[in-house]
């Protein structure tokens, strides 16, 4: 299994793949992308490596997910469910925009400053191109208002008194 770079038109095919892989009835499934892919769809970043999703992934969509990764040589969890540990506190799914809607499958995209708060609270040396975009994407009009959401987002973390600095250095 090869770790694809997925761009906006190879998620939004696959994707519509996994769709076409559910069977015609039974309940709706909806996935939250958000991270690398959410950028890579927006144009933010070139490609990605796979999809992730704030929303849990049952088991019929993750064998449809297989198949296709079966199918296109992908990663067995090209999409998968692992951000979902890391859902800010402030998430709201209804601020969510519709990316696919096919069959029993609906796909959203995070708002932006949700996926900036979740890079924020990661803080890898990787995320560090992505804070910078989503900074410019995002309308954030200080770097204290992003410092607030991340610390609403993300309660229960202890307090960085270097954060504010850092998110100065993104916005400039």
């Amino acid at each position: 299994m090869s770790e694809t770079p997925l761009d906006r038109e190879a998620i939004l095919a696959y994707l519509r793949e996994v769709a076409n892989t559910l069977a015609d009835t039974g309940p709706q499934h909806t996935v939250i992308v958000v991270g690398g892919s959410l950028l890579a769809f927006h144009g933010l970043r070139e490609a990605t490596v796979d999809v992730d999703s704030v929303k849990r992934l049952d088991s019929e969509l993750k064998s449809a997910v297989a198949s296709v990764a079966r199918l296109h040589d992908l990663a067995p969890a090209w999409l998968n469910d692992s951000a979902s540990a890391f859902r800010p506190a402030t998430f709201d799914e209804a601020e969510c925009e519709k990316l696919l809607v096919r069959g029993r499958l609906t796909v959203l995209g995070a708002p932006l400053r949700q996926v900036f708060v979740m890079k924020l609270n990661a803080t890898r040396t990787r995320d560090y191109d992505d804070l910078v975009a989503l900074w410019r994407a995002c309308d954030f009009e200080t770097a204290e208002q992003a410092v607030d959401l991340h610390q609403n987002a993300y309660p229960h973390d202890a307090d960085d008194p270097y954060l504010i600095n850092f998110v100065r250095g993104l916005a400039d």
